[in-house]
């Protein structure tokens, strides 16, 4: 009797053990809350990323600070005004794009940043939109007049940069506007200087 006894104990001694051996070759799962918490900051950074390329128009753009630029005639006027709702140009606004466009034109070094705004009615997910209209319509109309897509970047800040705080609709038609903003020039890669063929070596008359 004792014997068998000793044989019970010793096989569910040694099940025990194999059990907790099959046990520990095997890592836990992760927790419910560590899960969420890694998909979060992958969505993070996808929106990030997302919103970094939101305002990436036009071309390589490096120095955004911004310049006096050109001063003369209408090329010293660099607000366009909207009417409410609106993205369309209009008015006096439609011969300061055309100078601008111009100029852009003849000074390719030249850059500018189209800042769209809105009045403080609408939610901001709304302003924001319409701001970016705004600033792409300005954006649209100097690109058909001769400017190039990679001296242009667009931005719209909605109703968050108002230049009159008031609440009425004197305030309302100064905020409704695209601001043309001069940056510093493009800096022109070096051009390598051109080698001459062997047939242009030997036309060359001797020294």
């Amino acid at each position: 009797m004792y014997r068998l006894y000793r044989r019970t104990l010793a096989v569910m001694l040694l099940a025990g053990s194999l059990g907790l051996a099959a046990c520990a070759s095997h890592p836990p799962k992760p927790s419910g809350a560590s899960q969420q918490q890694s998909g979060a900051g992958g969505a993070g950074a996808s929106s990030q990323g997302a919103q970094g390329g939101a305002n990436a128009n036009g071309g390589p753009f490096g120095n955004q600070n911004s310049i006096p630029g050109p001063q003369q005639g209408l090329l010293g006027q660099r607000t366009i005004y909207f009417s409410f709702d609106s993205s369309v140009i209009k008015g006096q606004g439609t011969e300061i794009v055309a100078a601008h466009a111009k100029y852009l034109a003849d000074h390719p070094n030249a850059r500018v940043r189209l800042e769209g705004n809105t009045d403080e009615r609408g939610s901001p997910e709304y302003n924001i939109g319409l701001g970016m209209r705004r600033a792409q319509s300005v954006r649209e109309a100097m690109l058909l007049q001769g400017a190039s897509a990679d001296q242009i970047t667009v931005v719209s800040y909605g109703a968050e940069r108002p230049v009159d705080p008031a609440h009425n609709r004197e305030a309302w038609a100064k905020n409704r506007r695209v601001d043309i903003v001069y940056l510093t020039p493009a800096i022109q890669p070096a051009v390598a200087p051109q080698q001459q063929t062997p047939q242009q070596q030997e036309q060359q008359p001797p020294q």
